[in-house]
């Protein structure tokens, strides 16, 4: 085994981080599931590490020639902590970056749009993970599966817009390839399911599944936005906001090839997704 082989997942038990981190496990891959808590993970070894903490850097990247990046979640700009360790990542010898961002934010634009712009003369080797909106919206404690579970309701302002959602498992899996691949994508690639859908429609196969009627609550964009503003900052809540209207006007009514394309596998229904993690919580 060579002094620098290992994988660098930040974000290790988070959503996407975690999937990365078992598909690198299974394929025999040495990694560093990186976290504030530094959680243990069977098979890794976890390190403490936080953005907004440059003393908790080179513990992190020592050994590491690639890495997985989550940014910091709720900033509004990341590039401000992750372009010094991405700085510092290449002095210590990263080689290969996957960058986790969204469909809606396109390189250059706002928040990690400015790392995005950045990447390729930061790392030899590179991708941008672009995925639609996450099937895992639906379940856990995300706003939309609390709504669901007390009042059997999905509140947007998307209208009849449609949303190519994608399962965390598919992104995940894709991250692997980029991540240990012998080349590199060295581009962005947007990431979606097999079907691109309205809310009514996701509203209608949960209640199919779950036996469980669902609705979808049409809201104006205004009336989102204050829904929001009560819990978070009103700037916070206008982009949010913003990003529901996006959708009503068909920004997100798209499918790409992606997961295919780079696992050899197509991606996974919305309906097998709500049997697997919606159906089974009630």
């Amino acid at each position: 085994m060579r002094d620098r082989d290992a994988t660098l997942v930040i974000g290790a038990t988070g959503t996407t981080g975690r999937r990365v981190t078992a598909g690198l496990l299974a394929e025999g891959h040495r990694v560093k599931a990186a976290g504030r808590g530094a959680t243990p993970v069977e098979g890794a070894q976890a390190v403490r590490f936080d953005w907004n903490d440059p003393s908790t850097w080179d513990a992190a990247l020592d050994g590491a020639d690639r890495a997985y990046l989550v940014p910091p979640i709720g900033s509004s700009d990341p590039a401000a902590v992750m372009l010094p360790f991405l700085r510092r990542a290449r002095a210590t010898g990263l080689r290969r970056a996957v960058l986790l961002s969204s469909s809606a934010i396109p390189e250059g634009g706002p928040a990690v749009g400015q790392v995005h712009r950045e990447l390729p003369a930061l790392v030899e080797q590179w991708a941008v993970l672009r995925p639609s909106w996450f099937m895992q919206n639906f379940t856990g404690d995300t706003p939309h599966a609390r709504s669901i579970r007390e009042s059997g309701a999905i509140s947007t302002a998307a209208g009849d817009g449609r949303v190519g959602f994608v399962d965390a498992e598919d992104i995940a899996a894709v991250a692997v390839r980029a991540l240990t691949d012998a080349r590199s994508p060295d581009t962005d690639l947007v990431l979606t399911g097999p079907r691109a859908l309205s809310y009514d429609e996701v509203a209608a196969i949960i209640s199919q599944v779950t036996g469980r009627t669902v609705v979808h609550r049409h809201l104006t964009f205004e009336e989102l936005r204050d829904r929001w503003a009560a819990e978070i900052p009103l700037e916070f809540a206008t982009m949010l906001a913003s990003m529901d209207r996006a959708i009503a006007a068909g920004a997100e009514d798209r499918t790409t090839d992606t997961v295919q394309r780079l696992t050899g596998r197509p991606p996974g229904t919305f309906r097998t997704f709500v049997e697997r993690e919606v159906a089974p919580r009630g």
